[in-house]
C-alpha cells in the first residue's frame, strides 16, 4: 500500500489473477478427482486378469488420457489468448463491447451482425493477421456463434505463435 506522495508498485506488480482463473482451477481440480476415480476403476479391471475385464479396463484407461490432453489444450489456448489480449491492450487495439443492448442486456442482433460483417471483411483482406482473427472471434461471440468464435480464437492463436 502506498502512502501520500509515494508511488504504488508498478502496473506489472499489481496485476491481478485473470478473471475466471479460480473457477477454471476449481473445475479442473474436480475433473482431476473424477479422472483419478476412472483410472482407479480401469486399473482394478485390468488387475482381475479376466480377458473381457482387461479389455474394458484398458479402454477405460484411455478416458483419463483424453481428458488430460483436452484440459492441457484448453489451458494452452487460454494462456495464448491472454498473451494476445495483453499485446492488443498494449497497442490500444483490444475489442470494445460497444454494441447496443436491450434493457435485459441482450446484444442487438442487427448491430452484432453488422459488426461481424466488418470483422469478416478485415479477415478476408488479411487472412494471416492474428489480430483480425482475434477481433473476428469476438464478433462471432457477440453474434451468438460460440463454436465459430472458438475456431477463430484457435486460428488467431496459431497465427500468433507462428
Amino acid at each position: 500500500m502506498s502512502t501520500a506522495g509515494t508511488p504504488g508498485p508498478p502496473a506489472a506488480a499489481r496485476r491481478r489473477m485473470p478473471r475466471g482463473l479460480a473457477g477454471a482451477l476449481a473445475v479442473t481440480a474436480l475433473l482431476a478427482l473424477y479422472v483419478w476415480q476412472i483410472a482407479g476403476r480401469g486399473v482394478a479391471m485390468v488387475r482381475t486378469g479376466e480377458p473381457a475385464l482387461v479389455g474394458i479396463g484398458l479402454g477405460v484407461l484411455v478416458i483419463p488420457l483424453l481428458v488430460l490432453g483436452l484440459v492441457a489444450r484448453e489451458y494452452r489456448l487460454a494462456a495464448r489468448v491472454q498473451r494476445m489480449a495483453d499485446a492488443l491492450a498494449d497497442a490500444g487495439e483490444l475489442p470494445v463491447d460497444d454494441l447496443p443492448r436491450s434493457p435485459g442486456g441482450r446484444i442487438d442482433r442487427a448491430a452484432a451482425d453488422a459488426a461481424f460483417e466488418e470483422r469478416r471483411a478485415v479477415v478476408e483482406q488479411a487472412p494471416d493477421d492474428w489480430k483480425a482473427w482475434y477481433h473476428l472471434a469476438f464478433a462471432y461471440d457477440a453474434a451468438g456463434d460460440r463454436r465459430r468464435a472458438r475456431e477463430a480464437l484457435r486460428r488467431a492463436s496459431a497465427l500468433f505463435t507462428a
